[in-house]
């Protein structure tokens, strides 16, 4: 053996990387992820209902200007208008079984007094049951009644 060999150690590798605790930004991912899809959930909740209003306002505008639609038609366009929207702001478990009476206390909820379950609002619920079509009167009390509905769901919406 030369006497000049420097007494060398084997090579030795380092220890395993542990999978615990995780880096940073493993923590960060885990947060931010969770949040970033609640908050384009609520994003889409907020965009959807807003749409959903605004193109019902536009189509109850343009059935007011509807002249050869008689007052039969008018309701029923009506009826389905505020049915649509209800159900696409509401949860639809809750909306989409509403008829007579409990239809008319949901869309009261919205607005101060009771005019759907007292007033022209009845009209929703009794039209299918009346002799007679609705006067014009009333066709015009039920699209005003709509209307202030409709506005008191974009208020509602700005607000959550």
């Amino acid at each position: 053996m030369p006497t000049n060999q420097l007494p060398l150690k084997d090579i030795h590798l380092p220890e395993l990387i542990s999978w615990w605790p995780p880096a940073l930004g493993w923590w960060l991912l885990v947060i931010l992820i969770p949040l970033l899809i609640v908050l384009l959930y609520w994003l889409y909740k907020r965009l959807t209902r807003k749409s959903a209003i605004k193109t019902a306002l536009q189509k109850l505008a343009t059935i007011k200007q509807y002249s050869f639609l008689d007052n039969d038609k008018k309701l029923r366009e009506l009826s389905i208008l505020l049915r649509r929207v209800a159900i696409s702001i509401s949860p639809r478990t809750e909306v989409a079984s509403l008829t007579g009476r409990e239809w008319l206390a949901f869309l009261d909820k919205s607005i101060t007094g009771t005019p759907f379950s007292d007033g022209y609002g009845q009209l929703l619920a009794d039209a299918a049951y009346r002799k007679k079509p609705p006067t014009e009167l009333e066709i015009s009390q039920l699209l005003n009644l709509c209307e202030i509905w409709l506005n008191a769901q974009t208020k509602h919406a700005k607000r959550k």
